[in-house]
């Protein structure tokens, strides 16, 4: 692992009584004390380990805990769980994490980690920190972790399940029968009002003619004595 947080030393095994502290990467120290034959950096540990190991995410004694990169760990980090003691708090031995003295490359022995995920699948944790003396600051995401086992048969079960698996073929559109528009109200087509137009001409009716009073006939009285006397009273 590369970064600010590298792995503090304090183990023997890796000097002389007199000898200067060696700059001790993360990889090697955690293939040496945990027995997982992986090479290559941290980051890839945890994809190179399916198929070769078994992998989980509850902390086992032996088991390798695979850090994802993130921020300035770039390259992720690896380091063994040498106990377990509660649900959310192991003890890891690791290397380069913390500067000691001022020097990286250091290894840590027995030092802390609490799960601080909200699910307690410990995807993510806080780490042990020298330079404070307490845990760091800085939730670091975890892929999971390595079992120094083969797989079991459950992942190797669902591996080959995986590998096998067909590629999802795109289904077949439906063709669209008379019962589509079932239960959906049709749109209804709304005819415009008939414009009325005026003509440019006005049709007037023709006025009626007067109607000239009946003139009162008297020639027919000149032969008629009796109704001369009664016109006569009645005018």
């Amino acid at each position: 692992m590369r970064g600010e947080r590298g792995f503090s030393a304090s183990s023997s095994d890796y000097r002389g009584e007199d000898a200067p502290l060696p700059y001790l990467q993360c990889v090697p120290y955690a293939r040496s004390i945990s027995g997982i034959q992986i090479f290559g950096d941290a980051l890839t540990w945890w994809d190179q380990a399916e198929g070769r190991y078994a992998r989980g995410h509850r902390p086992k004694v032996g088991a390798v805990m695979s850090f994802a990169p993130y921020g300035r760990m770039e390259l992720g980090h690896v380091a063994a769980v040498s106990r377990v003691i509660d649900s959310r708090t192991v003890l890891l031995r690791h290397a380069n994490w913390s500067p000691i003295d001022g020097r990286r490359g250091q290894i840590e022995d027995n030092v802390r980690a609490v799960d601080v995920s909200e699910a307690n699948d410990w995807s993510e944790v806080r780490v042990w920190y020298a330079p404070i003396g307490n845990l760091g600051t800085t939730a670091w995401p975890v892929n999971g972790f390595i079992y120094p086992d083969r797989p079991g048969r459950k992942e190797r079960v669902t591996l080959l399940a995986s590998a096998d698996k067909p590629k999802a073929v795109a289904a077949p559109r439906k063709a669209i029968g008379a019962d589509f528009l079932k239960g959906i109200r049709p749109e209804v087509t709304i005819k415009p009002a008939p414009v009325r137009r005026e003509l440019a001409y006005r049709y007037e009716a023709p006025k009626a003619a007067a109607v000239k009073p009946v003139a009162k006939a008297t020639g027919g009285l000149a032969n008629d004595p009796i109704g001369r006397i009664i016109a006569a009273k009645t005018r």
